[in-house]
């Protein structure tokens, strides 16, 4: 009687695998959204107005 090493995986291994790399994905993209949500960027402090006249615009149909 001679043993066999089984080299194969189960059945749910690559799904596993799958499951495993989706999930890290998402929480990296998660952790870089809120690493960018703290970063405090300047906003500008007064408002930005510009007159468009009607003679430059075009009606496309």
């Amino acid at each position: 009687m001679q043993f066999h090493k089984k080299t194969s995986r189960g059945k749910y291994s690559f799904l596993i695998k799958i499951l495993a790399i989706v999930s890290s994905l998402i929480m990296f993209f998660y952790l870089v959204i809120v690493l960018v949500d703290k970063i405090d960027f300047p906003a500008p402090n007064k408002k930005i107005e510009k007159d468009i006249s009607n003679e430059n615009l075009k009606i496309v149909k």
